[in-house]
C-alpha cells in the first residue's frame, strides 16, 4: 500500500434520521476515523437531516488499512449524544487514481439505510505522484 497523505474533504448529509422528536432540529456532526487517527467535524447546529459541512481533514496513510470509518452523530445538550448511523469508505480506489470526485455514500445503521453523507477524496502519495 503507498504512503501519502489522504485528504477528506467532508461537504454534507441528506436524508438523516431525524432523531429530536420533541426538541429543535439536529445538530449533527461527524467522526472520522482512520486507524487510530481521528477527527471531529464542527457541529453543524439546527441543520437538520441535511447538513452541510464543507471541511477538509488529513489522515497519514502509511499502513495496510484501506477504510475510513464515519459516524455520524446528533449533538445533545443534556444528554449522552445520539448515534445516526455510519458509513465506512472503502479507500481502494482513491489510493489507485489518487482522487475520487464529490461522492454519496450510504449512512447505516443496524443495516438499515438512515441516509447519506458527500465526500471528496484525495491522495497525495509520498514523494509525489507516481
Amino acid at each position: 500500500m503507498p504512503r501519502g497523505t489522504l485528504e477528506v474533504i467532508l461537504i454534507g448529509a441528506k436524508g438523516l434520521h431525524d432523531t429530536d422528536f420533541f426538541t429543535e432540529k439536529m445538530d449533527p456532526y461527524v467522526i472520522l476515523t482512520y486507524k487510530t487517527q481521528e477527527h471531529i467535524s464542527s457541529v453543524a447546529k439546527n441543520a437538520g437531516s441535511n447538513p452541510r459541512w464543507n471541511e477538509s481533514f488529513l489522515f497519514t496513510v502509511a499502513d495496510n488499512v484501506a477504510e475510513l470509518n464515519l459516524r455520524l452523530m446528533d449533538k445533545d445538550k443534556f444528554t449522552r449524544d445520539d448515534f445516526l448511523g455510519e458509513a465506512i469508505i472503502h479507500l481502494g480506489p482513491v489510493l489507485e487514481e489518487y482522487s475520487v470526485p464529490e461522492t454519496s455514500y450510504n449512512v447505516v445503521k443496524n443495516q438499515n439505510y438512515c441516509g447519506e453523507v458527500r465526500l471528496a477524496l484525495t491522495f497525495h502519495p509520498e514523494g509525489g505522484f507516481y
